[in-house]
């Protein structure tokens, strides 16, 4: 497998890092975005390198992944991968359903 450079995205490698996650969105107040997908899905495996990219382009935003596999009780709610959740002053203010490099970007402009 290729090492991908993963820019500026923590990964929440179970439900218990992505608590924290959660609480530090909450009590930073910096806006953020979730990408919840899953290693089996090819959509989001397409999705990944960009949205690391990204995650360089918009340093005022901080950027997390969860793969749903792996954080099977704090993501029971995502129903499609890839779901990006963006928020702001520590609330969830928009999401996104599916990729598309441009719309990812679109979005990440529009809450940075």
């Amino acid at each position: 497998m290729e090492e991908v450079d993963s820019g500026r995205v923590a990964s929440a490698a179970g439900d218990e890092k992505l608590n924290q996650i959660f609480n530090t969105i909450r009590t930073s107040k910096t806006p953020a975005v979730i990408n919840y997908g899953a290693s089996w899905c090819r959509v989001c495996s397409q999705v990944l390198p960009a949205y690391f990219q990204l995650s360089k382009k918009f340093p005022k935003l901080s950027f997390f992944y969860a793969d749903i596999d792996e954080c099977p009780e704090t993501t029971q709610h995502i129903r499609y991968t890839p779901t990006f959740h963006f928020y702001r002053d520590g609330e969830r203010v928009d999401e996104m359903f599916g990729a598309g490099e441009e719309r990812l970007h679109d979005r990440l402009w529009l809450h940075s």
